[in-house]
Order: C-alpha cells, then sequence, then structure tokens
C-alpha cells in the first residue's frame, strides 16, 4: 500500500473506530469480543483498501465485513461456551424499562445468531430487506422470516418479564 493510501486507511479508521466498536457491541454484546471483531474486520478492510477505496458506500462495505467476521466468529468452536457459576436472572420492575437500551440488547442477546444479525441490520443499520440479504448471504425471503421471527420472540420475551409472576402483586 503507498504512503498516501495509508494515510486515507488511518484517517477512514480514526473517523470510524467509535461506531464500528458499537455496532459490534450490538452484534457480540461483550467489549472484548467486539474489539477483537473490529480489528479483525480492519485488517479485512486493510488488505482490500484498494478495494475499498473505489466503493460508492464504503461504510456500508464495511458493515459487512463486519457482519460477515462476526458470522465466521461464531462458528468457531471456542465461541460455543460460556463458563458462569450463577444464572443472571433481571428483575424488571415496570413497563418503563422496555425503552432502557441495555434491556433492548438482553433481548437481542436471547436471539439466534442470524435472527440477531438480521433484527440488527434492518432496525439498528436500518438496511433494506434486500442489502440484508446480500449482506447475510441469502434470499430476501430468508430476511423476512428471520426478521419476524426474531422479533416475534422479542416481543414474547418482552411481554414475559413485564408479567407479574404468580403472586406478586401487579
Amino acid at each position: 500500500m503507498k504512503r498516501a493510501e495509508e494515510e486515507e486507511f488511518r484517517q477512514y479508521v480514526t473517523s470510524q473506530m467509535e461506531r464500528l466498536r458499537r455496532s459490534a457491541y450490538v452484534l457480540c454484546h461483550d467489549w472484548h469480543t467486539a474489539d477483537d471483531l473490529v480489528a479483525t474486520t480492519l485488517g479485512n478492510l486493510y488488505r482490500n483498501w484498494s478495494r475499498a477505496r473505489g466503493v460508492l458506500h464504503r461504510d456500508a462495505y464495511v458493515r459487512k465485513i463486519l457482519v460477515r467476521t462476526w458470522l465466521d466468529e461464531l462458528r468457531r468452536p471456542w465461541r460455543r461456551e460460556f463458563v458462569t457459576d450463577q444464572v443472571p436472572e433481571l428483575p424488571v420492575d415496570d413497563a418503563t424499562s422496555l425503552v432502557d437500551g441495555q434491556w433492548s440488547l438482553e433481548l437481542l442477546a436471547d436471539l439466534t445468531p442470524r435472527r440477531r444479525a438480521a433484527v440488527a441490520l434492518r432496525f439498528y443499520f436500518d438496511l433494506s430487506v434486500d442489502d440484508t440479504a446480500e449482506v447475510l448471504r441469502c434470499s430476501p425471503g430468508t430476511v423476512r422470516s428471520l426478521t419476524t421471527r426474531g422479533l416475534e420472540s422479542v416481543r414474547e420475551q418482552a411481554a414475559a418479564r413485564t408479567t407479574p409472576r404468580n403472586g406478586e402483586a401487579s
């Protein structure tokens, strides 16, 4: 890579770093993993910078790299196990917590990876069905199905969390 291209790459990365980290966090719900995803994404971007420079929608190109990197990471065996000594249970005091961003992320965390990716791409990244299908390498019908089922699951979880348990006052 030429010095001018490298400087352009540095400027782009500097301007987009926080956005990339937040986007990665929305997908994986762990800051350390998000940082790893961003690092891998930027490595891929660096290798393909000559191609990325000519792309009309560079942010979308980088977002596609990020999502595909995350999906590839999920296929790795060491990502499948989580060791913990407690099961986290967070009580919900009232329905106003539905708008709490952390609670929304917890609802997304319970989705399967492809459903989470579809919901995040459609509603967090504001991509069209066709653009989401391209990123996920599937048909638009599959995107609609993943999104619909993901939203149904989130709604069911939200309803379950706001419904008082037996014996509790409403």
